[in-house]
């Protein structure tokens, strides 16, 4: 952004040399062109004077000499033409003057007809043109003949080059003095927006991690931006406070149901016995609805303790954690006859939550045990490459279509074709969460053969 705004800035800077700089150009050019026609108009009206009197006597080789003279000294063509015969010239200060040009002619018919020089067009130092001007004789008001110079203008045209490239020189350096200039202006102009930017990238780790969101320096920068930090600094902590509040609200709901809700399946428990035969199937379904409201109350707690929880990442001994998770998954594992495996090699150790680890196991191994099929395999890889530990466990259940894969991560979405399967959607969540607070990422595959791969990537710890 900041070379965007500079861009803007030089830009319209540019623009105001350019609009200064092209009339400042122009006016050196007429002025240099004004001085030379002013001097060459004094010169051909001296000689339209001298000829006055051999055009009277009809010798217009008496002015011959002088011509020459003229010509030698400072390059300038001089012609003397009479009035019966304007496209030939009495007498000139050297031969080869394009005297049959059009413009010449055109000068030369304007002087006879009794019209004095005017300036000619602006030149510019890439044209090289002569400066042709011609002045009628009079004798006693009558016009006798012309008078024709051609005045070369490579001194002019230099010179008004060097008055451009000192235009120019003098324009690069009030450039490069405007950015000198403007580089500390910008800095300080978006020196608000870019700790606002990173602000922006903390806001969402501070908040997720449960940590107070760090301001923004408002110090700094225009007061429009300066009020806009502090209305994000005020934005992100109101943020903050509703998460925190949801959370808080999420973890006291779901512990103070838990009480009712145990008192609640003892007295369904108490009547066992006690109902007739017709009502026994409604105890049995109200017993079985205590049970998953249970599951629910416990994963919304490991949910809000995993949201709200600020305590810093941890090295976790990620081997140790997976022996002791599948050692006491064991009996459920056994009890729908599915084998759990352990594949892969030593990951060492990673960063996690303090029990995050076991936490991330316990949901991916429900869920496993929950879906495969009986007489099948739960795989628990674990690898290590590249900084990071990569655990995951793949099943032999139904699996999920491509493209609900991206969707199983959300809190209560249960797949169409899983709705008959006790639970509550919120297992993936969990550990998506758990794995987030550490930076690391979670992935859901379908292997070739079937069922449904999780895979979660932590960052390893340094080696001591």
């Amino acid at each position: 952004m900041r070379s965007r705004l500079l861009g803007v800035v030089l830009a319209l800077i540019v623009l105001v040399l350019v609009g200064l700089g092209l009339p400042l150009g122009r006016n050196v050019s007429a002025a240099e062109q004004q001085e030379l026609f002013l001097d060459r108009l004094t010169d051909t009206s001296r000689f339209a004077s001298l000829a006055a009197r051999p055009l009277i006597d009809d010798k217009p080789q008496q002015l011959r000499e002088e011509l020459e003279r003229y010509d030698e000294l400072y390059g300038i063509g001089v012609a003397l033409v009479g009035r019966d015969k304007p496209d030939r010239p009495l007498v000139t200060s050297r031969a080869g003057l394009p005297f049959t040009e059009t413009m010449v002619q055109d000068r030369v018919k304007e002087a006879i007809a009794g019209r004095l020089p005017s300036a000619p067009p602006l030149f510019m130092p890439w044209s090289a043109t002569e400066m042709i001007l011609a002045e009628p004789v009079l004798v006693d008001g009558e016009v006798r003949g012309a008078v024709v110079t051609f005045s070369p203008t490579g001194k002019t045209r230099l010179e008004i080059l060097g008055w451009w490239a000192l235009l120019l020189a003098a324009s690069l350096l009030v450039l490069a003095l405007a950015v000198l200039l403007a580089l500390p202006v910008v800095r300080w102009t978006l020196r608000p927006v870019q700790a606002l930017d990173e602000a922006t990238g903390k806001l969402l780790a501070a908040v997720v991690a449960g940590k107070p969101v760090p301001p923004v320096d408002a110090d700094h920068g225009p007061p429009e931006l300066r009020q806009l930090s502090r209305s994000f600094d005020q934005m992100a902590v109101n943020v903050s406070d509703v998460l925190a509040a949801q959370r808080a609200f999420v973890a006291d709901a779901s512990h103070q149901l838990r009480n009712p809700l145990t008192a609640l399946k003892l007295r369904l428990s108490n009547l066992e016995g006690h109902v007739d035969f017709e009502a026994e199937v409604h105890q049995r379904e109200a017993l079985s609805e205590t049970d998953r409201l249970n599951r629910i109350l416990d994963e919304l707690l490991a949910m809000a303790r995993a949201e709200s929880s600020s305590v810093d990442p941890v090295p976790v001994n990620v081997d140790q954690s997976v022996a002791e998770r599948l050692s006491a998954w064991q009996a459920a594992a056994a009890a729908k006859e599915v084998h759990l495996v352990l594949d892969g090699e030593p990951g060492g150790t990673a960063l996690a939550p303090p029990r995050g680890v076991e936490t991330v196991l316990d949901a991916l191994l429900d869920n496993a045990l929950k879906f495969t099929q009986e007489g099948t395999l739960v795989v628990v890889d674990v690898r290590r490459t590249d900084g990071v530990v990569r655990l995951s466990v793949t099943d032999h259940g139904p699996g999920l279509q491509p493209d609900e894969l991206e969707r199983a991560t959300d809190r209560f979405w249960r797949s169409p074709a899983h709705q008959n399967v006790p639970g509550s959607g919120l297992g993936l969540s969990i550990v998506r969460l758990v794995v987030e607070r550490v930076e690391g990422a979670v992935r859901l595959e379908s292997p070739d053969e079937g069922g449904l791969r999780v895979v979660v990537e932590l960052p390893a710890a340094p080696t001591p």
